[in-house]
């Protein structure tokens, strides 16, 4: 255990860096715009560009939601979801398993920088770094094939996210996310939120079945 500059007590490696380990509770952020107090602080109003307000005001999830067909969530939605993470840590490698859709993600932490020319992938390519007791995680080459969000906040392929991970003390981390975007939002714009550590739970399996007679049988689409 060591201090932090507010001088409350974190656990910490063998290299003095934060322990991010552990099973990690989060609020369910099913709309990244909202401040909804305690659970999450977000800019009100997502600052799209006159295209992105346009798809995001023509989305109907009734008509498709690419989660429905068992589709990876993306990197945000997967962070906003209800279901619990464990991260796995050591000096220069952290590790997210995400119990929604049983993936994961794979964060450098000793300043790897992202890769020339990445594949567009659905939860990006990371690249992990320290800012004092702050792991900085910097994300790009995402497809755009997902939306930040359930409410269906939509982004394009030069989505770039930061994310900060500051263990605040023996129970917390704070979580906070800046979106930018300049295809789709005017400006970048921040979402924030609390994790609570829970080591009396565990991350459990979770199957989506593509074999979904309400979207075979034209229950919904």
């Amino acid at each position: 255990m060591a201090q932090t500059a507010a001088g409350k007590t974190i656990p910490r490696l063998a290299n003095g860096k934060p322990d991010l380990n552990g099973v990690w509770e989060r609020p369910y952020v099913p709309d990244m715009s909202r401040d909804n107090g305690t659970t999450q602080k977000g800019p009100g109003t997502i600052p799209f560009t006159p295209e992105y307000a346009r798809i995001f005001k023509d989305y109907d999830p009734a008509k498709f939601d690419y989660t429905g067909h068992c589709l990876p969530q993306g990197l945000t939605r997967s962070m906003n979801s209800p279901f619990p993470i464990r991260i796995v840590q050591t000096n220069d490698v952290m590790a997210i398993l995400y119990e929604a859709w049983n993936v994961f993600e794979i964060v450098h932490t000793d300043g790897l920088p992202h890769p020339n020319n990445p594949d567009p992938l659905w939860f990006g390519h990371p690249a992990g770094s320290w800012d004092g007791d702050t792991l900085v995680v910097d994300t790009t080459g995402f497809n755009e094939r997902t939306n930040l969000d359930t409410a269906g906040h939509p982004h394009s392929d030069a989505l770039h996210t930061i994310e900060r991970f500051t263990r605040t003390d023996g129970q917390h981390i704070g979580y906070e996310i800046t979106i930018e975007d300049p295809k789709a939002f005017t400006r970048p714009w921040k979402n924030t939120r609390v994790f609570t550590l829970r080591p009396d739970w565990e991350v459990m399996e979770y199957s989506c079945e593509e074999n979904n007679k309400d979207f075979t049988e034209g229950h919904i689409k």
